[in-house]
């Protein structure tokens, strides 16, 4: 498997909603990939269309509607028939010797489920994107400078050994946004399949920019009821019932408390963002 291009061994995964403004930057990199599968959420903004046109080459699925994240990701990694995939948000940069290398890499690595580059939030400034489960221990210290074996990448970009998610799954789909990551890379933990952080590749991490709709407040709304949920979820599945029920009153109590203080200070999209977030306390059950 090792011989040839590695770009012939792998495909991109993207997930895209509201996301034609990204096109041109991913450009780069989709341009040099044989396999490309771009699952789209019911975007408004003629992302689909756009994309076929681009890259003629890509399988475009239209779903018509907002599936959430982990569940379009799954459903393009249905279609997949390399034996990589690498999931890349649409606000992710990555060049093609980039994805080259961590292919590369994972081939000296067959034991390793996810290979992840070193996300930068602009060329040259590294985030740290990688960390030890957070149900177990904090993390502490400074960034890796070499491979690493972590417990947690984020989901931005992440190249995916499929044979090794044999007997744990992909994503789950009960959360529509955020956590799903979280979730995902500890059931590999669990299981010991390990995630290597590959700190000589990095990937350009415009958060927050994949997503450019004609409502900003009703955006920022669900990133905040989306995340309060997904959060419950998290800690029910992880830890217990019993700490989510108490995790959500006193999370509730707080954004009740500091809600009209952020109406007053005025900033809508934060407001919109924590009324969500309330919402989102509000409404959720565990049976649910």
């Amino acid at each position: 498997m090792n011989a040839g291009d590695p770009l012939d061994q792998v495909t991109v995964v993207l997930v895209t909603y509201h996301s034609a403004h990204c096109l041109d930057a991913l450009d780069a990199l989709i341009a040099h990939c044989p396999h490309v599968v771009v699952s789209d959420n019911g975007s408004g903004d003629g992302t689909p269309a756009k994309a076929r046109a681009r890259w003629p080459h890509a399988v475009v699925l239209e779903h018509g509607r907002n599936l959430g994240f982990g569940t379009a990701n799954n459903r393009a990694l249905a279609q997949v028939k390399t034996p990589f995939a690498f999931l890349l948000n649409p606000d992710c940069e990555v060049t093609p010797d980039g994805l080259g290398a961590l292919v590369r890499a994972a081939h000296d690595m067959p034991e390793a489920a996810i290979l992840a580059p070193q996300l930068e939030g602009a060329p040259g400034q590294p985030d740290v994107n990688y960390r030890w489960p957070n149900v177990l221990w904090k993390s502490s210290g400074p960034g890796a400078d070499a491979p690493a074996c972590v417990g947690f990448v984020v989901g931005a970009a992440m190249l995916f050994r499929l044979e090794r998610f044999d007997g744990v799954g992909f994503f789950d789909e009960r959360f529509f946004l955020y956590y799903e990551d979280d979730d995902l890379c500890l059931r590999l933990f669990q299981a010991r399949r390990p995630i290597v952080v590959w700190p000589a590749v990095a990937a350009v991490h415009r958060a927050r920019g994949s997503v450019k709709g004609s409502k900003p407040w009703k955006s920022e709304y669900l990133r905040g009821y989306h995340h309060a949920q997904s959060k419950l979820i998290y800690t029910a599945k992880h830890r217990s019932v019993t700490q989510a029920r108490s995790q959500r009153w006193r999370v509730l109590a707080g954004t009740t408390l500091v809600l009209p203080l952020r109406a007053i200070a005025w900033s809508p999209r934060l407001l919109a963002r924590m009324a969500g977030r309330w919402v989102g306390l509000l409404r959720w059950r565990h049976d649910a």
